[in-house]
């Protein structure tokens, strides 16, 4: 609601985008917010072009281990192989960098 003045001003497809919680290179800081919400952090990435402030947003999603066993001891003696859930923590899901206040790059992560 407190952005509703801009949203109404923004072009068609960014208005479509915005309600589907998407985004796209050359959106406004004001935009992405609308869009996703606020981030859960931010900060700033320097390189050969400059300073670039980055937005992070992350996800609850399950953490698994891994095991490898080898046995010794009788003819059923071999190796196991396990998998377990180990519960749940939060990962990275977006970072999106903007330079001028726009959006210069969109980071996700692969599943």
């Amino acid at each position: 609601a407190r952005h509703q003045t801009a949203f109404d001003a923004w072009p068609a497809e960014v208005r479509e985008q915005v309600r589907a919680g998407k985004i796209a290179l050359d959106f406004t800081m004001e935009q992405v917010r609308v869009a996703l919400g606020e981030p859960d952090r931010v900060f700033v990435r320097t390189t050969g072009a400059g300073e670039m402030e980055v937005w992070s947003w992350r996800e609850l999603g399950p953490e698994f281990a891994v095991g490898v066993g080898v046995g010794s001891g009788g003819p059923a003696a071999g190796g196991e192989l396990g998998l377990g859930l180990e519960g749940y923590d939060y990962h990275e899901a977006v970072r999106v960098g903007f330079e001028h206040g726009k959006v210069t790059a969109i980071e996700t992560r692969r599943r």
